[in-house]
């Protein structure tokens, strides 16, 4: 019985671990660090945001106040979600949400999902004007 509890636990760890995994080209890397602000900030209350492993496809994006937003989210490698606590937003995995965002500012966007060694490092910016 213990050497059963003992394999689950390995193999769970391994999944949760492996769960980011795939190919890294570092391609994403490169195009996220040579975009400009002006680039990354357009803004556009309808927002596409793809998971690339351990990294948002940009690194802001921007909205209006008092308009209701629509972000529709993708993961092309790996598997991860996304959230913005202060304004009750959470997609785990491919999928839409609507919300309203009434005060001005800067909100943080991070994966939900624990997906390995990166996860504290997929972080991006929705700056609501």
């Amino acid at each position: 019985m213990k050497r059963w509890l003992l394999a689950t636990v390995l193999f769970s760890a391994l999944f949760v671990l492996a769960a980011c995994g795939g190919k890294d080209t570092g391609d994403a890397t490169e195009q996220v660090e040579n975009t400009t602000p002006s680039e990354t900030s357009t803004v556009s209350n309808e927002i596409n945001i793809t998971g690339i492993n351990f990294e948002f496809d940009q690194g802001e994006y921007t909205v209006k106040a008092g308009e209701e937003v629509t972000i529709t989210y993708k993961n092309e490698e790996g598997m991860h979600g996304i959230a913005i606590d202060e304004l009750d937003m959470d997609i785990k995995g491919d999928g839409e949400a609507t919300f309203t965002p009434t005060e001005p500012g800067e909100y943080t966007i991070y994966c939900n999902i624990p997906c390995g060694a990166g996860h504290a490092d997929m972080k991006s910016t929705l700056i609501v004007t």
